[in-house]
């Protein structure tokens, strides 16, 4: 989503001259010869792709729209049209990072284990390892991020929750079954390994998560 706004430390004709600097340096870098700024989509792009990198560099605290501008080669006011401040550009960020990517296979214990060992190879190949924690960490003490992360973390839930109601309706699972707490067992482990055990999240977790989860759904009803 993209919001238009001005910052509130700064004026509009501060603004505007910035913007206007921006036109005359020629975009990312200002390589001789070059006409306009980057198109909007590669600016976009590479705004959240520094986004990203400073989340991994500093975390959350530390990073700042000027650096993110720096590290991306526009100016605060490309940034500025797009986010009113860095707490909707670091959401946007994080949402464009891997989640659960659903399996269906007809069967639940191979959709869940499908499901989470996938999430955990993209976990450890991307930003995503040091940036989820630092989000997650930053919420606890600042509501208008959480408020903000919210729909996003619910939205990167509910693979898991459409696995439980297709087994419900292929008769898998008891029909009182709590769908939304069966999803909060399988990935709450994960949760506990990343932030009180200090563990390294590895596929080979997910067989025993599973099935752990799984031996107490299953009995129910």
């Amino acid at each position: 989503m993209i919001w238009e706004a001005w910052p509130a430390d700064g004026t509009l004709m501060g603004e505007l001259q910035m913007a206007q600097a921006e036109r005359v340096k020629g975009g990312r870098g200002g390589a001789p010869g070059s006409t306009g700024r980057p198109r909007s989509e590669e600016a976009h792009q590479a705004i959240l792709d520094a986004t990203l990198d400073l989340l991994v560099e500093v975390g959350f605290s530390s990073l700042t729209v000027e650096g993110v501008a720096q590290r991306a080669g526009v100016g605060k006011a490309t940034i500025y049209r797009r986010w009113p401040s860095k707490l909707p550009l670091v959401v946007e960020a994080f949402g464009r990072l891997p989640g659960f990517e659903e399996v269906d296979s007809g069967r639940l214990e191979t959709d869940l284990k499908e499901t989470l060992k996938t999430y955990l190879a993209n976990f450890n190949a991307t930003s995503l390892g040091a940036v989820f924690p630092s989000l997650a960490g930053e919420r606890a003490h600042n509501p208008e991020l959480s408020k903000l992360l919210e729909p996003v973390a619910r939205g990167r839930r509910e693979p898991f929750v459409r696995i439980f109601e297709r087994a419900r309706e292929r008769g898998e699972i008891s029909e009182d079954v709590d769908i939304d707490l069966a999803a909060d067992l399988v990935v709450g482990p994960i949760s506990v390994m990343l932030f009180f055990r200090g563990g390294t999240l590895s596929p080979k977790m997910v067989g025993p998560i599973v099935d752990l989860a799984l031996s107490g759904i299953l009995k129910k009803g």
